[in-house]
């Protein structure tokens, strides 16, 4: 029961059949989303990220899958997100990003789905991209400035920075008018276009986290001090924007 599954899709049969049994008539859907309903699912490294909708009256039981998430977590199955019908659609306006990233790469396991019909807001994403990407900004600068510029603490800081930035990306595109792109370093590619930034500074920075390039200490330097003026210019731009 320790082993992480080699395609979540495995476990998808035994996952349900617990939460039917736990929750009865008071289980409504179950999703999967993030990396584990995409292509970039590596067994043992990703965790298996499940939302669980529940009625009002299942929502106030939650001590009931203490058991359950203990069971799961010993095969990478992440604390799932409990929420109601009533939550989701009460906080489109506070959680867009959220649900906008759940809804670009999601897998339905059981009843009916939550996310297809949601439809945002603007004015609400926007205020989000912009809170999102200026806090980013902050702790990119805190890092560097933590880092006194070891190469491996940047290189960590580059490959965290470039994921939790994809998450934002994803409601940037739709401030633009575009579709969602699949996998982090093409949807970068396309916000760059989008709103003027150097893809090159960027692409660089995805070979970094790759492995791909390994620069040196003073080039390494040079290229984060880069990517905070990219930042910068991004979070200016999503500042400016009339919704």
């Amino acid at each position: 029961m320790g082993k992480s599954p080699r395609d979540p899709k495995e476990i998808f049969p035994a996952i349900t059949q617990e939460l039917k049994e736990i929750y009865k008539e008071d289980l409504l859907s179950i999703v999967l989303y993030g990396s584990a309903a995409t292509p970039e699912y590596k067994p043992g490294k990703s965790d298996i990220n499940l939302m669980v909708v529940l009625t009002e009256e299942g929502i106030h039981n939650l001590d009931l899958a203490f058991g359950f998430v203990a069971k799961w977590n010993k095969r990478s199955v992440a604390v799932p997100l409990f929420l109601t019908e009533a939550y989701i659609m009460a906080s489109l306006d506070v959680y867009p990003l959220e649900y906008m990233n759940m809804q670009s790469s999601y897998v339905m396991v059981h009843g009916p789905d939550p996310l297809k019909e949601l439809t945002f807001d603007p004015q609400w994403v926007r205020l989000q991209c912009e809170r999102e990407v200026k806090g980013k900004l902050v702790l990119l600068r805190e890092g560097f400035l933590a880092s006194q510029g070891r190469p491996a603490i940047l290189k960590q800081l580059i490959s965290d920075s470039l994921v939790s930035l994809a998450a934002i990306f994803e409601g940037l595109l739709f401030l633009k008018g575009l579709s969602s792109e699949k996998g982090k370093r093409s949807k970068t590619k396309a916000i760059c276009g989008a709103y003027g930034l150097d893809w090159p500074i960027f692409n660089r920075l995805f070979d970094i986290r790759e492995g791909i390039s390994n620069p040196g200490k003073r080039e390494l330097t040079e290229i984060f001090k880069s990517y905070l003026g990219q930042v910068r210019l991004l979070a200016q731009k999503v500042d400016q924007m009339v919704t």
